[in-house]
């Protein structure tokens, strides 16, 4: 740990570098930590790798080692970093930095034409870690698993299920499109500087669409009703649906579907499982008014 914090010190002084945190920099300093994410994400020979906000280096530097005669793709926001990254990762040739903003960028634009399985890994900004998740399932038919370090409240939250305050639409989309495994707590004093809360790095495997845990006729039409379900998290389910303004769902044809589900007309959605939201959906299927939002406006309830 001294010495990546020592090096980090360093780096920071001679490029007079100041931390902002308006893009939430708070630069790992534990070796231990940054070699444990590294194995987490089984970076191996040959695979390509996307990292999102490398800030200054450390663990960028081995992603490359792991994944030598495969490239990494670094995406750094801010500029200041740059020369930084210039300089700490010289020495590889497998190597792409990007200066965009990862939520501007077309990921599908970053690849080669037919480069699949891509292993994506980040320390993630608290602040944008939700919306970077589902652009990310946006294209999960090319990625293979996503490795992050997120805020511990955020990973305990992508596992929740059923009756927790935290199981929301996030818990959801994560729990259709891959197999979430928490893998570590990471105490804020791993960091420099230090943020207010403790961190933790979860695992995605992103499901082909033959494994996922549930089928649902429409999955566009789904996650429609489960925004629906938790923009009104408070209210009951049929009134929530009813009042979204789908086209085709009524209180009736809601209430009609939940009674031939076995479930009463007072629940509230969080208390559905996924598998309950699928067939749901199924029984309500109907042509929505914003049926050509499509995955893309998804994201919008995550934000």
């Amino acid at each position: 740990m001294a010495g990546t914090n020592t090096t980090t010190i360093e780096l920071l002084k001679k490029y007079d570098f100041p931390i902002q945190k308006k893009y939430g920099q708070n630069f790992l300093i534990d070796d231990n930590i940054l070699n444990g994410i590294v194995n987490a994400a089984e970076v191996s020979e040959g695979d390509t790798v996307l990292e999102i906000g490398p800030g200054l280096g450390a663990l960028t530097g081995a992603l490359c080692r792991a994944a030598s005669g495969g490239r990494v793709i670094a995406v750094e926001v801010d500029k200041m970093l740059i020369p930084i990254l210039n300089e700490t990762l010289q020495d590889y040739d497998n190597l792409t930095i990007i200066n965009q903003d990862i939520l501007k960028v077309d990921i599908g634009s970053l690849l080669q034409e037919g480069e699949k399985n891509i292993k994506v890994v980040a320390n993630l900004p608290y602040y944008i870690t939700t919306p970077v998740i589902m652009e990310l399932l946006e294209h999960q038919s090319r990625i293979r698993s996503i490795t992050v370090m997120i805020q511990k409240e955020v990973a305990e939250r992508m596992q929740e299920g059923p009756g927790s305050k935290s199981y929301g639409a996030l818990s959801l989309a994560v729990q259709f499109y891959s197999k979430p495994e928490y893998l570590m707590t990471v105490s804020r004093n791993c960091f420099l500087p230090r943020p207010e809360v403790d961190s933790a790095v979860i695992r995605l495997d992103i499901y082909n669409e033959e494994e996922r845990p549930v089928q649902p006729r429409d999955p566009e039409q789904m996650f429609r009703i489960i925004r629906a379900a938790f923009n009104q998290r408070r209210k009951t389910l049929m009134n929530a649906l009813s009042n979204a303004g789908l086209t085709g769902i009524s209180k009736e044809n809601v209430a009609e579907a939940l009674q031939n589900m076995g479930i009463s007309e007072t629940v509230r959605g969080e208390a559905l499982t996924l598998a309950q939201f699928a067939e749901l959906s199924d029984r309500l299927l109907t042509p929505c008014a914003d049926a050509d939002g499509g995955f893309s406006d998804n994201k919008s309830l995550f934000r």
